[in-house]
């Protein structure tokens, strides 16, 4: 039966690195038939490029899905429009870069995927919840629907998990970067977790310098944040699913990156 595996946003140098120490070795324990990370961090804590796509890619990467920092680079714009395999949420405006859903087929199973981003405390352009019946309806021919909730508020991220039950395969909440402890298959058949964590340094404060992070909350003064290095660990969720496209399960996958030689 078909397997995906979904990384949570690989955050900076730190992530990136952990990505390429531990993808190989869960490939092969894992045998996924799919791999697909959240990358709207992966350029210096903040945003995506082409070359650090490309290097995702480089490791073994399907797709990459994004978020609120979506075009924090703007070298990265035209390329959001030429390569279909990253995915900025579908919800954003028809006329920004990019596009919010994807088809990829291996081995002759297609997977669908379906970016979104929430619309409680995110500022993002339109209803996630209206959004997401057309964003299926394009990715209505593969056999597998992973479904990537960008959001703050965990209750939307709950909501459109009960919302999708049976009609996607998956819904996986990414953007708040801790790993929450809710995983598992709702009665319909869909596979939920409000958020799959962060790939980058646990040893900070999501992801950022914790001194830095600390300094600002004390002192209510902006300050330059600066990616963590500290501690690196993939965060990930394996799902695995049945012939009728439903999941089976869902396991998380929580392992530190191993020290540099």
């Amino acid at each position: 039966m078909p397997a995906i595996l979904f990384v949570g946003d690989v955050v900076a140098g730190a992530g990136r690195r952990a990505l390429r120490d531990l993808l190989p070795e869960l490939l092969g324990e894992l045998q996924p038939d799919f791999v697909v990370v959240n990358g709207e961090n992966a350029a210096g804590g903040i945003g995506i490029t082409e070359s650090t796509a490309r290097e995702l890619f480089s490791y073994g990467v399907d797709a990459i899905t994004l978020g609120n920092h979506t075009y924090r680079h703007r070298e990265a714009w035209s390329f959001l429009d030429r390569e279909r395999r990253v995915i900025r949420p579908a919800n954003f405006l028809r006329s920004q870069p990019g596009h919010g859903t994807l088809v990829i087929e291996k081995g002759g199973v297609r997977l669908g995927v379906v970016n979104l981003i929430g619309n409680l405390f995110m500022g993002s352009a339109l209803p996630a919840f209206s959004v997401v019946e057309e964003a299926l309806r394009e990715v209505a021919s593969a056999d597998l629907l992973l479904v990537d909730m960008h959001a703050e508020a965990t209750s939307e991220k709950v909501a459109l998990g009960w919302h999708l039950d049976g009609k996607v395969t998956a819904v996986v909440g990414t953007h708040t970067h801790v790993p929450t402890a809710d995983g598992r298959v709702l009665p319909g058949g869909t596979a939920y977790i409000t958020d799959v964590g962060m790939t980058g340094a646990r040893g900070g404060v999501i992801g950022v310098r914790r001194e830095q992070s600390i300094a600002v909350m004390r002192t209510h003064m902006p300050m330059r944040y600066d990616p963590s290095d500290e501690d690196p660990w993939i965060n990930a969720v394996l799902i695995s699913c049945g012939s009728d496209g439903r999941a089976t399960a869902i396991e998380q996958v929580l392992r530190p990156a191993p020290a540099p030689d």
